[in-house]
């Protein structure tokens, strides 16, 4: 009907939105990794921890750059798996070879990308 393919090319369309926001804050997140990481990784950097760290961790001989590091991996790789099932459900709505939904798709992640 045509309401049910009006509401197939929305949903499709916030998918794909989703789908650009993830990959976003995928990238956010390596950003923040990185940054999480000592400037100079010598020998001292890597053992000494820094001034008024409280974390649990550094008692049991982790450094504290590395407990967030840890952290932002996590969390990196968590958007990894939403943003590949979004992608695949994406893919295969297209798969369909229904044109709305096509342009659907494609105005989903022109939209994403330009929020």
């Amino acid at each position: 009907s045509p309401a049910g393919m009006v509401l197939s090319v929305l949903v499709i369309l916030l998918l794909s939105v989703l789908y650009e926001a993830v990959k976003m804050g995928k990238a956010v997140l390596l950003r923040r990794a990185l940054l999480a990481l000592p400037r100079s990784l010598s020998q001292e950097a890597l053992t000494e921890p820094e001034e008024g760290g409280t974390d649990p961790a550094q008692g049991r001989g982790f450094p504290i750059f590395f407990t967030r590091w840890f952290r932002y991996h996590v969390g990196q790789t968590l958007f990894h798996v939403v943003q590949v099932v979004l992608g695949y459900m994406v893919m295969l709505a297209v798969m369909s070879y229904n044109a709305w939904i096509f342009l659907g798709a494609i105005a989903g992640s022109t939209l994403g990308y330009f929020m």
